[in-house]
Parts: structure tokens; sequence; C-alpha cells
């Protein structure tokens, strides 16, 4: 229970104290809409009572996002610095109210999508973990699996080109350049990629662009950085898809790690000597239920004795009630092991 569950939705709407400017003045001008039986009534009817926690705003910000992002809305796109927008956000809802009432069908029914990002910032964090893993077990040949890999964008990593302080990894000329990125001292290792998958819930097809769309429009206007990084990230997915299965993390890994067969009765696949499988996961943690989080572990812990693994964990220890430390929020640990630390997004690293 939060302070916004049981209040009047309008002004949840006003007191979600977005961040994003834009955001802010689309949200106040929602409220008032809402207060004063507009356009709003229609778009949320039914939403009533929903929790703070299913975040009802974002998604209506979202859903609102993707009219603009599909070029169906172009009188907003002035107002959305990612689309080169430099209008300011306070005159923003004068021209919004109409567009809503021209789409509000459409922006209601895409208040079922669930706010989603896949920020490939954070194969920074996957990185540093993995060059740590590798060097641990010895070999550079590696397997990724990913549980909730939402589309799949960081199982890409050995196609981004990432710089830093007198090191650089990955491909020159790859779409998606990470520089910038300091971490002197750092020398991530040669590492073959020899295979890559991953799992989600509701798993979105990077290669698409419905599932490209979709990824934009939970990433916040006034992001430039992340809607460039993002889009460069997408290019390279259009040339090398991902496979991402639709399934929980716990059956699908145990699938994958050689246990039983997982839901749809497949096994995973076998894996040549001489190759370490690195589970990956980023900000999952706090979405699973404890005892996700206890299978998944034990599932790693127990695939080390048929063979090479190693567990890359990008997470933030506060949202599951743990002591974060001193530093930035996120933790990244190698089995266990404290070896970084990062924002949400993976940029900046700081090494332990």
């Amino acid at each position: 229970m939060t302070a916004f569950d049981g209040a009047d939705l309008g002004e949840r709407l006003r007191h979600s104290e977005h961040p994003d400017p834009l955001y802010a003045a689309l949200l106040d001008g929602a409220s008032d809409d809402w207060a004063a039986g507009g356009v709003m009534r229609e778009i949320l009817a039914g939403h009533e009572d929903d929790a703070a926690a299913d975040m009802i705003h974002l998604r209506f910000l979202a859903s609102l996002f993707r009219v603009v992002l599909t070029g169906d809305a172009p009188e907003l796109e002035p107002f959305y610095p990612c689309l080169g927008g430099t209008a300011a956000p306070e005159g923003v809802w004068a021209v919004a109210e109409p567009v809503l009432r021209r789409w509000a069908p459409r922006v209601r029914e895409g208040l079922a999508a669930h706010p989603q990002t896949n920020d490939p910032g954070r194969s920074i964090a996957l990185l540093v973990g993995l060059s740590y893993a590798v060097r641990a077990h010895g070999l550079s040949r590696v397997r990724l699996l990913e549980p909730g890999a939402s589309a799949g964008l960081n199982l890409l990593l050995d196609r981004f080109r990432f710089v830093g302080d007198g090191w650089s990894w990955g491909p020159v000329g790859s779409p998606l350049v990470m520089d910038g990125l300091g971490l002197a001292g750092f020398a991530p290792p040669a590492v073959e990629v020899v295979s890559r998958r991953g799992c989600d819930l509701l798993p979105i097809d990077a290669a698409s662009e419905e599932g490209a769309v979709l990824l934009r429009s939970f990433v916040w206007p006034s992001q430039v950085g992340r809607h460039e990084r993002l889009s460069a990230a997408l290019e390279v997915a259009r040339v090398e898809p991902v496979i991402v299965d639709r399934a929980g993390a716990a059956d699908w890994l145990e699938a994958q790690l050689g246990g039983a067969a997982g839901p749809d009765g497949a096994r995973g696949e076998v894996v040549e000597p001489g190759v370490l499988t690195v589970v990956w996961q980023s900000i999952t943690r706090q979405y699973w239920p404890a005892e996700e989080t206890r299978r998944v572990d034990a599932l790693v812990a127990e695939a080390r004795s048929r063979g090479p693994v190693a567990h890359v964990a990008m997470e933030d220890p506060r949202a599951v009630g743990l002591d974060p430390g001193d530093g930035l929020p996120v933790t990244i640990e190698v089995d266990g092991e404290l070896v970084a630390r990062c924002h949400y997004h993976g940029v900046p690293v700081e090494l332990t």
C-alpha cells in the first residue's frame, strides 16, 4: 500500500511528480482534464482503483508517445526533445488534448502494455562482469543466457563498441559506440560469444517495427542520449535478431542448463567443451517472487557441478530491502562477489 493507493486517480496523476518536464506538464494537464470530466475519463475508465504499482501514469504517457512515434500526431513532435523538439512543455496540453480525443480508443488500448525498458547501456555492466568471469575460468568462448531479457538487446554486447580511459573493446564500425566510459585500468579480454538466448514473460521482438516503437515509448523524451543509444542497438538487432523465449526465469533456466525440459518441452542446447555458460540478469530480482530468485540461484549453483558456469547480476539491493553500501546505487556481482557499481541504465560504472 502506498500513499497514492486509494487516492482520486486525477490527483494521483498530478502527484506522480515525474522528473521529465514534458511528462510533468502532460500529467498536470491530464489531472485537470480528469477533474473536468474530459477525455481522460474515457481513456482511464476502469482504472480508477488501480494500485500505484500498476504505473497507470507511465502506461498513459508511453501510449501517447507511441501515437507520436508512429507519425500520427505530428503537432506534438515539437514538444519531444528526442525527436528534435524545442517547444516549451508548458504549452503541451493544449495541443495534446485534441490528439487524445482523436486517438482515445488507441491510447486506452495501449494502457495494456507493461512498462518495460531494455537499455543497452547496461551492456557495459555485463562486459565488466563477463571480463571477471572469463578470467576466473580461463575460458574465452562464451554462451550467454539472460532470464528477464525483455528484447534481449544486451545479449548483443559483442556487437557494440566500448571506449574508455586507455581501453576499447568491440568491433570498430558498430552502430552503437559507448564512449567516455572511464574505468582507467580496465582491460576487457577477447571474448567469442558462441550463442545467446533469453527469456521473458512478455518478450519484445526488437527486430520488428512494433517492438522498436514499444521500447522507445518507455524511454523519457528528454533523455536524448538514451534514445540515441537505443536506436543504435535496434539497428544491430535488425541485422542479428536475438531469440527471447516467452517463459518464466527459473523454468526456462532449468531447461537451458540441462535439467528438466522447459515449458514447451524443449531442452537447452548441448554445450561444447571449453565453453563458459554465463547467466546474466539486470534489474530483475525486484520483480521476481522470492521463490523465483531462490530457484535461479540454486539452478546456477547445481549446474556448476556439470560444467563451467558463471552468474553475472546487475541488481539494486535497496529494491529488496538490502543495504546498498556506498557509491552508485546498483551492484554488479559475479558469482556473489561485488566487482563494480553502476547506474540503473548501466553507465556510469565504477570498479570496486
